[in-house]
This record gives structure tokens, sequence and C-alpha cells, in this order.
């Protein structure tokens, strides 16, 4: 099968190769041409809608004021005549229930009349709210199974937009998810709920430095990598199409140590499938801007510009779907998974996170001289308190079964929440520390000693790609999220304890400035006690030497190794507490998230677990049994002859002894999975202390059994074909 699949790939890459030669003269569009085309964005809002409409619908967007009926109405009706004249037959409401995917349902534009034909109908009463059956959702406990009533609650701050699949276009409405009794079951709607939180405290920190602003905007940025291998290796490998991930597979002669794939040439057959991936979303509205061989082979990253982090988070989930729905077109499969192969990179999703006013201006940029800025250094404290103060609920906001594979090894950040500042704003603190910041240090010009090449502005200070929370110039990177989550609940993590942290600032400058008090003196006083109590959490040095974690141990930084270390901290005290203060998720509402994340990391790894003794008793033995008997008779032919066999008889025996602890590994697994009743948190822990070193052990035993086996045996897809036939 392996070979099979090598030789159907190398054929897939030949008719390609000659299919796309042939279509090659064929112009493309640009990006500018197509960009928002099948998007109802402000500009057709603004030729469509009646004006009293139009400028209701901005209020509400821009200013977060509700809607009236009569507008629903008017927008409903715009809404229907530009997607039918599209060809939409359907709308739905699109949203992201707490499976971490998006969902929808197809509802017909189409009524029947009276004399047998119909009409196409959409009122306001239907975009606003939609009707689905909740009860296969996971909820957490807060809705029992019977119980099926959910409404989906049009999202009007995230256009709606046209999806076009070859003989259908279906008008997608974004929308929230909620029960019956108004509890969030989705992850947009406490996202929402955390914006308007930070909002409100933002406000209040920057009406005492004089602005008029009313609204802030979490925005980000998220970068996405994953993997793109040829679509007849997924198909061989039943690990790929059920896990996500290689649950077997042995290291191959080379992988990614000579570093020769980061920034490389684009193969060709990846590169379209990018352009199309691109144009298509260029298309949806998606400012997808960056493209780039990744770190290991086979891996690639797309990154769009910074947003409103509602609107970020639909065109997230957007860019997921169209890339593994444009991938197959190319004969290739996209990999989404945290780490689908061991060894080398995993795939991470660095969210680029910030703070906007109403009017553009970036809370976070510092200026040309960050010293004099106060502005900029309250809130830029303000993250500094927010991140350790609360990194206990950040971290557990990207746990998962999935990343706990990738934080700390190949490159990606330790599981430790710690910020890199840089050498100038870390320079300003400690001046702060001190007494007072009087200088910016600068970086000047590079001279790289060639004549024709100009002098380039340097930084003030390198970046540091080994922190899992950095400051890069006008914003903060959380780069430990991982690649296939919905990035929602991390922002709603990072809003909230922003929120919290803006809250404190903004009331202790409030009763400093109440009677006439210094705003400089005030903010000199605030910023140099935020860095004393918090600037434990500064780390500009190397977070993966080992060193790192034992300086973090004497700082009494978290180090929450791993999903089932992490996720209590969702159901502290002081995190319901948060959470429920600035209303973004009641107790119960917390208490269900905590539930289906260990629901779902007790799932997967026993999905993961029943893989590994399926592809043991089913691939892998049958062809070890296979080369054994082989060996065996070679062995005896040679015997027979009267000749002597030493290294035949001694591999017979060294392979024989691995198959059978091969197979014992199996069957002690197997029976190790038979494991039930206990309460979530108890199954975790023995999914963790038990399943996932016995599902090591057996991968071990199956790699060494790889490399002794001969290639047209093997029934697998290797490592040295699925990441480097491109």
């Amino acid at each position: 099968m392996g070979s099979a699949a090598l030789f159907e790939a190398a054929k897939s890459i030949r008719d390609w190769s000659v299919n796309a030669s042939r279509t090659a003269s064929a112009p493309p569009a640009t990006g500018a041409d197509v960009f928002g085309k099948l998007v109802f964005n402000d500009k057709v809002q603004q030729e469509r809608l009646p004006k009293p409409a139009y400028r209701a619908l901005r209020a509400t967007i821009t200013r977060g004021e509700a809607l009236d009926a009569a507008t629903a109405d008017a927008v409903a009706s715009a809404l229907k005549d530009w997607a039918v004249e599209h060809g939409a037959t359907h709308y739905t409401h699109w949203f992201q229930p707490m499976t971490g995917i998006t969902a929808e349902k197809h509802d017909s534009f189409l009524v029947p009349t009276g004399d047998g034909t119909a009409l196409a109908e959409f009122r306001g009463k239907e975009l606003i709210k939609g009707e689905p059956d909740a009860s296969s959702f996971p909820s957490g406990g807060m809705r029992s199974t019977f119980e099926a009533r959910g409404y989906t609650a049009w999202d009007p701050t995230s256009p709606p937009w046209l999806h076009m699949n070859g003989n259908s276009a279906t008008l997608v409405i974004p929308t929230a998810f909620v029960s019956w009794t108004g509890e969030a079951l989705d992850k947009k709607t406490p996202l929402l709920r955390s914006m308007e939180a930070v909002s409100r405290q933002a406000v209040r920190v920057l009406k005492l430095f004089g602005s008029t602003a009313e609204r802030v905007f979490a925005t980000c940025g998220p970068e996405q990598e994953y993997f793109l291998i040829d679509r007849n290796f997924y198909f061989a490998r039943p690990d790929l199409i059920n896990a996500g991930r290689t649950l077997f597979g042995a290291k191959p002669p080379k992988g990614q140590e000579l570093e020769d794939q980061y920034f490389g040439s684009i193969p060709e057959r990846v590169l379209q499938c990018m352009a199309e991936t691109e144009l298509e979303l260029f298309k949806v509205g998606v400012p997808v801007k960056t493209r780039h061989n990744e770190v290991a082979p086979s891996q690639y990253e797309i990154a769009p510009v910074f947003e409103n982090a509602n609107l970020a988070v639909d065109h997230q989930m957007m860019t997921m779907e169209t890339l593994q729905r444009i991938a197959p077109k190319y004969g290739l499969s996209c990999l989404l998974h945290e780490k689908p192969f061991a060894g080398v990179n995993g795939s991470g999703k660095h969210n680029n996170w910030s703070l906007s006013d109403e009017f553009g201006n970036n809370l976070l940029g510092p200026g040309d001289t960050p010293h004099e800025n106060m502005q900029f250094l309250v809130f830029c404290a303000a993250v500094i308190r927010a991140v350790d103060k609360w990194q206990g609920v950040l971290r557990a906001s990207i746990a998962s079964a999935g990343n706990d594979h990738r934080l700390g090894a190949n490159e990606a950040p330790p599981a430790i929440l710690s910020i890199f500042l840089g050498e100038m704003l870390t320079d300003i603190f400690e001046q702060i520390e001190k007494g007072s910041a009087k200088s910016t240090k600068q970086g000047g010009t590079l001279d790289v000693g060639v004549s024709v090449l100009p002098k380039l502005p340097r930084d003030a200070g390198d970046r540091n790609r080994t922190s899992p929370f950095a400051f890069t110039g006008n914003k903060f990177e959380f780069r430990a999220v991982s690649s296939g989550q919905n990035i929602s609940f991390p922002n709603t993590a990072l809003n909230a304890a922003m929120a919290e942290s803006l809250d404190s600032v903004a009331t202790e400058l409030e009763k400093a400035t109440a009677n006439g008090g210094d705003l400089k003196a005030a903010v000199g006083k605030l910023l140099t006690k935020i860095i004393k109590e918090h600037k434990r959490i500064v780390f500009n040095g190397n977070n993966y030497a080992a060193e790192w974690e034992k300086e973090a141990g004497k700082r009494k930084l978290l180090n929450l190794k791993n999903t089932v270390d992490a996720l209590p901290q969702l159901v502290t005290k002081e995190t319901l507490g948060l959470f429920d203060k600035y209303k973004i998720l009641n107790e119960r509402e917390m208490h269900a998230r905590y539930e289906i994340f260990l629901e779902n990391y007790n799932k997967t790894v026993n999905v993961e677990g029943q893989l590994m003794v399926l592809m043991a008793n089913r691939y892998i033995l049958p062809a070890a049994l296979i080369y054994q008997k082989q060996v065996a008779e070679s062995v005896a032919a040679v015997s027979k002859a009267g000749g002597r066999s030493a290294s035949g008889k001694k591999l017979l025996s060294a392979y024989t002894k691995l198959v059978d602890q091969f197979k014992a590994q199996a069957d002690a697994l197997e029976t190790l999975l038979e494991h039930s009743g206990g309460s979530a948190e108890k199954h975790a822990k023995y999914m963790r202390d038990k399943i996932v070193p016995a599902m090591a052990k057996l991968r071990d035993l199956g790699d060494q059994i790889e490399v002794e086996t001969p290639h047209e045996i093997w029934p697998l897809p290797t490592y040295r074909e699925m990441l480097f036939v491109k």
C-alpha cells in the first residue's frame, strides 16, 4: 500500500503538471478586481439600503445601538435581492458551536404561492433569528439532550457573504448561537461580550488622557500554519483521516535539520493552490496578505492584516475551510492539526492582538518616543499586569490534546506563559521602576557593507520567536495558540484579562486625579507599582532553554505542562469571578466549557488509542509477519543447503522479539482503553497517565518495525514520502 500510494502520488503530480501547462496561458484574476465582490459590505449596503436604514445599521455596527424591526426588514429585503441576483437560492445562519468548527442549516428563499408558482422572500425576523435543532451540539450539561431549542442571532458586525459551490450559491449570515435560556452555546457570543467589556474599561482610561472615543475594539490578525501533502498519501493513512495526525511514523533520514524549507521557493503545485485559495478568500473579503514556506518540509503559512477581532475570527474560520476545500483540486490534503508529524515543527496560529479606538488609533502603538507616550505606557503596563495575573486562564485557553504534542517542542513556545518586551521597552520600564523614563533606545541605521545596498533603519531590539507572548512593535503576539483551534476563546480570555486590568488601572488613576491631582504623577506612580509587582512575567531570553524552566520556577510562574493540568484554571474562584464580573460567561456557562474541553480531550485520546490498536493489528502486524516469514524461509533455505546464516538468524531473532513486543503492547493498550466510569476529571487523568504513555511506547515499537521492514511490504506512506513528495 505504501508503494502504491507513492506511485499514485507521482502519477497525480505528473498529470497535474501536464494539465497545468495546458491552462497556464489563462490570465489570473487580480485580488483588487475581486476583493469583497461576494460580500454584503459597507459599499453594497450604502448602495442598496434606504438612507435611514443604512444609518441605523451603521450605528449598530459602530456604536452598538439596538436594531429596530423596520431596519431589519429593510436590510433583509436588500440582502435577499442582492443574493438572488448573484444566483443564491438558499440562506444559512452560520454559527460556531462548542465543537470548535462551524455549523449551518440551509433554508430556501422560495415560498410557494397559491397559483402554483413561488416567490423569493426573506423578512427581518428570518434575518435576525433562526432556530436550528440544538440538542446534538455540546452544551457541557447546560441543557438535557431532549431539550432541542436553540437560537441563532444575526451578528451585524460581521457582514453576510455568498458561498459559491459548483451549481449552488448560498447567502451566509454570521450569527451567535444561544439556548432557550439565553446562555451561550457557541464561541462568538462570549467573544462579543468580552469585546464590550474591554471597550468599556479602555474608554475610561482614554478619557483620562483627553480622548473623545466612545468605543474601543479588540483587533487581531491570526497567522495560520498548515501542512499540504499529496492526497494519495492522505487516503492511505487511516490516522490522518481519522485523527488528523500520524500515530506511527519513523523519523526520516532528512527532516528539517538543514533548515532549507524556511522561506524557500514554494513548489509550483502548492503555489497554484495558495493562489486559488487567496483568490477565493479575497472574494469573500478576507484580507490575506502573506504566504511562505514554513520551517518543516511541506509546511506553509498564510496571514491576514489586522481586523476587528470578531470579524477576524469569522475570517479565520473561513480561511481554514477554504484551505481544506481548495487543496483537493490540486491533488493535495490540508492538515491543520497542531502536530501532524513527529520530530518536525508543529503548526501554530500566532494570534496578533491589539486595541484600537473608533478613530483607528492603535492603543499599543508606541510612537517615536515611547518614554514620553504616557497613554501607550499605561496600556502596555496593563497588558503586562493582565498576562501575569491571569496566566492560568490564558494557558487554559489554548489547551488541547493536540497542542500537548506541540508546546515546548520543535520551536514552539513552552507551556510557561511569559512576555517578551524587547530591549527598547524593557529599558523604558526599567527606567520607570527606578524613578522616571528619560530616553528611548534607538536602533539607528544598519550598514550591510555593500555600497549599492541602502542603509536600513534598524529596530531598537531584535525579535524573540521563542516567546509565547511577544511585543512585536505595535501589538502583542500570542504565539501559543494552536493551528487547528477556533481562536475565539483565546481572544475572549485575553479580552477578559485586559478588561480587569484596565478596570484596575482606570480606577486607580480616576481616584488619583479626582480632586485635581496631577495625571503625570499618578501615571508614574501606577507604572512603577505595576512593574515591581508583575515584572516576573517579562522574559527576553531563550524560552526553549532548560534554564528558563528553572528560572520560571523561581519566579513562581505557572508551568502547566498539559491539558489536564491547565483546564482546572478555568473554574477557579478567581477565574469564575473574572468572567462573571464583566458579564462574559456566568458560572454555569464557564463550567460547561470546562466540561466540554475535558470531554474533548478524553474523546480525542480515546479515538487515537483505538486507531493505534486498529493500525497495529490490521496494517503493521500483518506486514511484519510477512517479512518475518520471508526471513525465516531464507534462514531455513540456507540451512537446508548446508550453509550457515548467522546474520539471518540474528535478524530473525531480533525481529521476532520486536514483533512480539509490539503485539503485546498493542494488546496492553487495547485493555487499557476499556477503562470507564468515574468523573470526567478522573478519566482525563487516566488518559494522560496511562493511555498517552502506552501509545508512545506502542509508537516507538511500531517505528522500529518500520525501519527494519522492506519498503515494498510496508503498508503505510512514510515520512520521507509524505513530507518530500510535492
